[in-house]
């Protein structure tokens, strides 16, 4: 018996590498690909698969939302995550959307492969990488318990800035969109450097994406920070 499976991932590199891994064999059939969460989900309501490999780093809707969004369509659907986020935010995150599967992308193929064979079977996956700490705290039940964010640190104005940032906007055109004078915005990036200890536009995006803040509304531009 095969699986019916859609990709999800916006890198067409990675979506080619996981079917080429998946057609060695017979237990998986990819019946799709989508490049985007809107696009994932839409794609399940019309195909039904039994597995949707999700990216957590997409654009628009990201693969937190995305999985929260197509299980509330397609409850059947079983979601595995890939992705090369490893921190507890990230993991959390995807198992309270109802993602049954946690892979990353640093994964051997026959790792990917067991996983997708767990989830298929009716079972949950972990990679063994992720942290010590996580999985006590999964052992323990305590899922619950809120996890803490290094996001917390900072205010809503900066948090405005990271959104726009992570949606790939330039200083430029943030500065527009909030009303802020250019050099405003360079010193929001340079502190929100600082306090989130990263050293560039890539390591404050990787953050945003993995707690899920990519999107922003126009509302937002009135709060001030």
């Amino acid at each position: 018996m095969s699986f019916d499976i859609v990709l999800v991932d916006d890198h067409k590199l990675v979506r080619d590498g996981v079917r080429t891994i998946l057609e060695r064999g017979v237990e998986f059939r990819v019946v799709g690909e989508a490049e985007d969460g809107a696009e994932a989900v839409e794609l399940c309501r019309r195909t039904t698969p039994a597995l949707a490999l999700m990216d957590i780093g997409l654009p628009g809707m990201n693969g937190i939302e995305a999985t929260t969004e197509l299980l509330r369509h397609c409850p059947a659907v079983k979601v595995v995550i890939l992705s090369m986020y490893d921190d507890e935010n990230s993991v959390m995150s995807a198992i309270r959307s109802g993602a049954k599967a946690f892979v990353l992308k640093k994964a051997s193929s026959a790792e990917l492969l067991d996983a997708l064979r767990t989830v298929a079977r009716g079972g949950s996956y972990l990679s063994p990488q992720v942290s010590e700490r996580l999985l006590d705290r999964i052992q323990r039940g305590d899922l619950d318990k809120p996890v803490t964010s290094p996001l917390e640190s900072l205010s809503p104005r900066e948090l405005q800035v990271l959104r726009l940032v992570a949606d790939g906007k330039t200083s430029k055109a943030i500065a527009e969109m909030l009303d802020l004078g250019l050099q405003t915005v360079r010193s929001y990036r340079k502190t929100m450097m600082k306090k989130l200890n990263v050293n560039n536009v890539a390591g404050l995006t990787q953050l945003a994406l993995a707690a899920g803040i990519t999107h922003w509304s126009g509302s937002d531009a009135n709060t001030v920070g």
